[in-house]
């Protein structure tokens, strides 16, 4: 590393020449700027800018500076299973975490899963992670939880959950006020607390307590809602009907929710986390995004777990718009209709993995490139990919040609945490060492034939259908001669 790319702390740092993506109102594109950071903020964006003597310098020559991510819904510990499910539904999601293989999670094995995915998320340009941590089923996991986030020089959210026990048990254990008080006493700015739980739409609202609690904690809520066969109207209803929708509340998924649950949220200024890699395969409704601008719900992309699917958010932004002219495409030819020019453009899912989960966390001062803002950044920039060039659309370079090995420089707080393709502070033997060490007891709990059937789930009969064209006395050509 030269002397002008040595990054102690508090040196200020300077991105040169890139095409920069501030994310303001109007979506605009600065070619050939510089973006200078000073300690923690954004100091300064403009053309041939002049630095502080002694200043880092990054070349972002034919590079992009955009905002570093925000993922607002990550289930962080199940990280170390990476890829295990991938042939799962949401049933058997259901099935191996809630009932079977969710159970045998030490706390050891909660911080090998986040620190595996807080490194990940930092890799991929995801500045910032709200760690859905619905596998905290003692303090000493969530402590656990927090201990791998601290490890990690990236900004999270935990959000503090168990599966194991009704939200109305474990979020009125004084042990959880306690680990509140204990753990986020003071500065929240890298590491703040939400809670999070499910409404399951029982008449009775036994989830009403966690709100109390919640409120009086004055922690946000994050909740799975509109999940098919899970969560539905009946979730929303109870939540509005006792005034517990704020406009901190952050709805993740909202796929099978009917108008008026869209409305309700709308009306009480939630947000939604959109998982479109997740709402596609695991089947909890068909990605929302399409419903949700036309009621003017905000939005932000999550990726859900890596126990599944990809963990980042180039991915997620894909996807998402994708899916989005998928059914707008579907839904016009349903009508006898031709869509000559796409709704959802590459500027607004950029945004949505940006400002917009910025903005679900009240955090204004993240999800933008401009002077006071945090400085959370990102450059892509690949000199070896001949997909680097041309860089015409930079909006849809991010959305359909980039991906994380694209990720070339990435700073959080004003930190370099990537330079050159390559995590910088992050103990990456240390992390491989310990997933190992959760992969040995999950499968040495289970035993190697539930092991290997958890990951294989059966694969159902395909039914065909009768072809009225089928012939049994056709014969190919061949056999009449030429």
């Amino acid at each position: 590393m030269s002397e002008n790319t040595r990054f102690e702390r508090g040196r200020p740092v300077v991105l040169r020449g890139g095409t920069v993506l501030p994310m303001d109102d109007a979506r605009t594109v600065l070619p050939d700027t510089d973006v200078l950071v000073v300690d923690d903020r954004v100091a300064r964006v403009g053309r041939d800018l002049a630095v502080p003597d002694g200043a880092a310098v990054v070349d972002a020559t034919d590079g992009i500076v955009m905002p570093g991510m925000v993922d607002t819904h990550r289930h962080m510990w199940q990280t170390a299973m990476r890829g295990y499910g991938a042939d799962w539904t949401l049933t058997q999601y259901f099935v191996w975490y809630y009932l079977e293989g969710g159970k045998l999670f030490r706390p050891e094995d909660v911080h090998a899963g986040n620190a595996l995915a807080a490194a990940e998320a930092l890799d991929a340009g995801v500045t910032t992670v709200v760690d859905w941590s619905h596998g905290l089923s003692t303090v000493d996991h969530a402590d656990a939880a927090v201990d791998a986030l601290k490890s990690v020089p990236g900004r999270f959210v935990l959000a503090y959950g168990n599966i194991q026990a009704q939200p109305g048990e474990w979020a009125t254990d004084p042990a959880f006020r306690d680990f509140v008080r204990r753990r986020f006493d003071g500065d929240r700015d890298m590491l703040d607390v939400q809670i999070a739980f499910d409404v399951t739409g029982d008449p009775d609202f036994p989830e009403k307590r966690a709100f109390e609690v919640a409120r009086e904690l004055g922690l946000p809520v994050t909740t799975h809602a509109g999940v098919w066969g899970a969560t539905g109207d009946d979730s929303i209803r109870l939540m509005h009907d006792h005034g517990f929708m704020t406009p901190e509340t952050v709805y993740v998924h909202a796929a099978s929710l009917s108008t008026d649950s869209y409305h309700r949220i709308a009306a009480t200024g939630g947000s939604v986390s959109v998982s479109t890699e997740s709402e596609q395969s695991a089947g909890q409704g068909y990605p929302p995004t399409w419903r949700l601008r036309e009621h003017g719900i905000p939005v932000s992309l999550s990726m859900d777990s890596s126990a599944w699917w990809s963990g980042d958010l180039f991915s997620a932004m894909r996807t998402t718009l994708g899916a989005d002219r998928s059914r707008e495409h579907l839904e016009a030819h349903a009508r006898g209709e031709t869509v000559t020019h796409a709704s959802l453009r590459a500027d607004q899912v950029v945004e949505w993995a940006t400002r917009g989960g910025a903005d679900a966390l009240g955090r204004a001062d993240l999800g933008r490139v401009r002077p006071g803002a945090k400085a959370d950044l990102v450059l892509i920039k690949n000199e070896h990919s001949p997909v680097s060039f041309p860089l015409l659309n930079p909006y849809g370079h991010v959305v359909f040609q980039a991906q994380r090995g694209d990720v070339h420089t990435v700073l959080v707080d004003g930190r370099v945490v990537k330079h050159e393709h390559r995590l910088v502070g992050v103990d990456l033997g240390m992390i491989r060492r310990n997933v190992e060490s959760t992969l040995d007891h999950l499968r040495g709990a289970l035993g190697d034939e539930e092991w290997v059937k958890g990951m294989n789930p059966d694969v159902p009969e395909p039914t065909l259908l009768d072809n009225p064209y089928s012939y049994t006395d056709y014969k190919s050509s061949s056999t009449h001669g030429g």
